[in-house]
């Protein structure tokens, strides 16, 4: 969940510096700083579960995972920007090691739950859809295993789902899979 914090808006370079020092995260959005609070056991064991996981399978490889304190850049037009911490990231571009974030990902995870549902499933898909190199958004219920997922083909995204213990959700940009079992582990 979010909250805007003021109406005045402030620059990217004020937000990025605030940010740096600030015990909270907060993401931009046009100008508009929103503080972000936290999640549910349940929403932070996908989020640890898909870096892990992830990591693991990545390990050697030149892509690597990010958690939700790697922030993603998008160019909104117009000479906008926002700055969001989505719940994980697979990049398989080359990001300076002191780099504060990306605009490069190659797969999105968001963890819906009842505060972020709304948001991630609008505001954010339509901003991440707009990312040149994002090939997998995914969209994970925190209730059951059941995933939604866009990704990318000639055609622009194509719309699918994955539900139950016994299926794998295969990443192919990043040479990876997971079964949901695995993603799902420990979530009550």
């Amino acid at each position: 969940m979010s909250v805007v914090l003021a109406n005045k808006t402030i620059s990217r370079d004020e937000y990025l510096h605030e940010e740096l020092g600030s015990e909270i995260r907060h993401e931009y959005i046009a100008g508009h700083v929103y503080a972000m609070s936290g999640g549910t056991l349940n929403h932070q064991r996908i989020s640890l579960n898909f870096l892990r996981l992830s990591g693991n399978q990545l390990s050697g490889k030149s892509c690597f995972p990010t958690g939700s304190d790697f922030k993603l850049q998008i160019d909104l037009g117009s000479g906008d920007e926002a700055f969001y911490y989505p719940d994980g990231m697979i990049i398989c571009q080359p990001v300076a090691g002191d780099a504060l974030f990306t605009n490069s990902p190659s797969v999105i995870l968001e963890v819906l739950s009842p505060s972020t549902r709304r948001n991630d499933e609008v505001q954010k898909f339509r901003d991440y859809l707009t990312i040149p190199t994002l090939q997998t958004y995914i969209l994970a219920e925190t209730d059951a295993p059941y995933l939604t997922i866009y990704r990318r083909d000639e055609s622009g995204f194509q719309k699918e789902t994955l539900s139950g213990l016994d299926t794998v959700l295969h990443l192919p940009e990043a040479g990876i899979s997971i079964a949901l079992a695995e993603l799902y582990d420990g979530v009550n």
